[in-house]
């Protein structure tokens, strides 16, 4: 049995105190998950957005890049490709929302230094390297902007199976605690009484 759930005063101190606590702890949770579902709702319609840019923009960017393949060759083309140096401005860092660790992509742009001359291709191949700039740009906040609605989602389910613990299982059992230690306190108090007046009429008696 355990020994704080004898019907003692300091017992029932014991449980009103961890009863205030976890009832403090479940409003906690709750507006912890409130705050983050708002935060996610957010990230969703801007992803809704970023997607439908980048729809557009790839599209574009794939017409002028058939362009480009039928005007210079698709063999040139890729040759060219190749001459593109790699972008490492991506750099990955991290904020926290209550909590929860989401990345923040930051994309420093590079200067957009031409890799081959301008009297050898055509103003198609400028277009489609200019779209697909736009691309990248916009799939780094994309990426960002679902990798955070992920880890939210993720932190939701979790804070919310804490305060469904807390108030199915662990609010009710404290509230079940303080209420049968309080009755049996009542009970001896009212047994104490009436052995008292019992011994006081049996004295009067005498």
């Amino acid at each position: 049995m355990n020994p704080n759930s004898f019907p003692t005063k300091g017992n029932l101190i014991l449980a009103k105190n961890s009863l205030a606590l976890a009832s403090q702890g479940y409003q906690l949770m709750d507006k912890k998950r409130n705050i983050l579902i708002k935060e996610l709702m957010g990230l969703i319609e801007e992803a809704k957005d970023i997607q439908s840019e980048i729809d557009v923009t790839f599209t574009s960017a794939y017409k002028a890049l058939q362009r480009a393949n039928i005007e210079l060759g698709i063999d040139y083309v890729q040759d060219i490709a190749m001459a593109v140096p790699v972008d490492h401005t991506v750099k990955i860092k991290t904020r926290s929302i209550m909590g929860t660790e989401i990345p923040l992509a930051e994309y420093g742009e590079m200067p957009l230094n031409l890799t081959y001359a301008y009297y050898s291709t055509r103003a198609s191949l400028d277009e489609a390297r200019e779209q697909f700039e736009k691309v990248k740009k916009l799939t780094v906040r994309l990426s960002t902007v679902e990798n955070s609605a992920y880890r939210l989602a993720n932190s939701i389910k979790k804070t919310q199976k804490r305060a469904n613990a807390l108030k199915n299982i662990t609010i009710p059992r404290y509230e079940a605690l303080t209420r049968n230690i309080n009755n049996s306190l009542e009970e001896k108090d009212r047994e104490e009484f009436t052995r008292l007046k019992v011994i006081k009429r049996n004295k009067n008696k005498i």
